[in-house]
């Protein structure tokens, strides 16, 4: 018996990428993709942008680490940034969206108990959910595909039903620290969360002295054409995990909180090595430049508009292949009736790339900076490969 010299954890597709340009990437064969999965909602400004490239060059010819034992002028912009975009009045920098949600928990195990409640340390999720790797967001998220193998389960997680009040309330006992929910579900399937569920939340939260933290790992920076998706129901989160598009490709995870949340997060409560380093915030602060440009987010808007325009009436032309279209702004499931690895692998066929998720659905997650020529080469794709699926 031998193993691979990269270890065996993922169902690789037979490809090697050596360059890319904007939403395309070029492989070592010679082939073209164009690439709507954004490295799973990652380069979120597509490949090699001249000023993210331009500033991590001038970057790496200065400095790149130093460690958190001292100031890092970079974190210092990028968080102040961030605030005055935001619900948030203090940031935390890490390196992925795992452990932006491992600060989030915490703060709210933190939170209660540096006031005197030692026991509040349980934390309400959602079914469905995806909050990372570890083993604690492995049983925040509660799937069995993730936890088998990993027994005994992490203690504190509750899971209810998305989108379900009434088991949400039903869940909360004396011992519930704080409730976790994406706004929109994305490796459970592009299941956007109902916004009057959203604001209930916040209502029941209050109510029971709760947290509420938001998982905006995938649904944020500017995805769904808001910097964060819990903007369009116009409330604030306690705590706000973020990550994947914040480093436009460079490892970038940030931990948003409210001054409330964070009052008892001091100095040796929490750390990371690698966290905020030089490079890191010159990525991140470069992707901002862009993504709070006057106009940006209108533009993500409105390119999503023209492209759900396109999918609808192509969904609905195979309905032996497709049962929806779902989603927000550059955040689209297809939900399918075919197994969704013979439709992903069929629009790789066409040079099309996208990404499985839960419920049978193939995520479309391109750049935020696509346009006509884009939408129309991704429609012509889905189009050939959806008539030869069909025939």
């Amino acid at each position: 018996m031998s193993i691979a010299a990269v270890m065996p954890t993922y169902a690789r597709t037979d490809v090697v990428f050596d360059r890319g340009e904007g939403a395309w990437l070029y492989a070592t064969d010679g082939r073209r993709f164009l690439d709507f999965g954004a490295g799973i909602a990652v380069t979120a400004l597509g490949h090699a942008h001249p000023h993210l490239v331009a500033a991590l060059k001038a970057q790496a010819e200065k400095l790149w680490h130093t460690s958190n034992l001292y100031r890092i002028a970079g974190q210092e912009t990028l968080a102040e940034r961030l605030v005055a975009a935001s619900f948030a009045d203090t940031v935390f920098f890490c390196n992925s969206g795992a452990e932006a949600m491992e600060c989030a928990i915490k703060i709210a195990r933190r939170y209660h108990q540096a006031q005197g409640a030692k026991e509040k340390f349980r934390v309400i999720t959602a079914r469905g959910a995806f909050h990372g790797r570890t083993l604690a967001t492995i049983s925040a998220g509660g799937q069995e595909k993730h936890l088998d193998g990993f027994a005994p389960k992490v203690d504190g997680f509750d899971q209810v039903a998305f989108g379900n009040m009434n088991e949400m309330r039903a869940a909360i006992t004396p011992q519930t620290a704080a409730i976790v929910v994406e706004p929109i579900q994305g490796e459970g399937g592009i299941i956007p969360a109902d916004l009057e569920y959203l604001r209930n939340l916040r209502t029941v939260a209050d109510e029971f002295g709760l947290l509420l933290i938001f998982d905006e790992v995938q649904c944020g920076l500017g995805r769904t054409g808001k910097l964060f998706a819990h903007e369009w129901a116009n409330m604030k989160p306690d705590v706000v995990a973020l990550a994947k598009g914040l480093g436009g490709g460079f490892p970038v995870g940030a931990c948003l909180a409210s001054e409330k949340a964070a009052q008892f997060m001091v100095a040796g409560t929490h750390g990371s090595t690698f966290g905020g380093n030089p490079l890191a915030m010159s990525a991140a602060n470069a992707v901002l430049d862009v993504v709070l440009a006057p106009g940006f987010l209108d533009q993500v808007t409105a390119t999503a508009e023209k492209l759900w325009a396109k999918l609808r009436p192509l969904v609905a032309k195979y309905p032996k292949i497709y049962d929806e279209v779902r989603g927000k702004g550059l955040m689209i499931g297809l939900k399918c009736h075919l197994p969704n690895k013979d439709v992903v692998e069929k629009f790789m066929a066409h040079g099309l790339l996208s990404v499985v998720g839960g419920e049978n659905v193939v995520r479309l997650l391109p750049p935020l900076i696509i346009g006509d020529a884009e939408i129309d080469a991704a429609i012509v794709m889905i189009e050939k490969a959806s008539a030869e699926l069909s025939s």
